[in-house]
């Protein structure tokens, strides 16, 4: 048996790197301009969204996962419905101490 492997090519032109990259150096600015800022308890919950918007743009563009089989999607969003799992179930320990 002779298993056959398909791999679709994509081409993603530097211009959209560049911007990717952009994006994220202006989100780490934004997350340290908003560092000095003081928010309270919404300073997690806005770091927290900041870190996750650049994540998801390092894991579609630069991991490529934006070009992938639905498998490795389900499999992401596993993993991310774990992580969530487990930041709620933390968040309960920290919040009603």
């Amino acid at each position: 048996m002779e298993a056959k492997h398909t791999a679709e090519k994509h081409f993603i032109p530097f211009s959209v790197y560049v911007l990717i990259w952009l994006g994220l150096v202006s989100l780490t600015v934004l997350t340290v301009s908003v560092a000095g800022v003081d928010l309270h308890r919404l300073a997690l919950f806005v770091a927290l969204t900041i870190a996750a918007i650049k994540s998801v743009l390092v894991v579609l563009y630069f991991m490529h996962i934006r070009f992938d089989d639905l498998i490795f999607k389900v499999f992401l969003l596993v993993a991310l419905l774990t992580l969530a799992s487990i930041f709620i179930l933390t968040s309960f320990d920290i919040f009603y101490r």
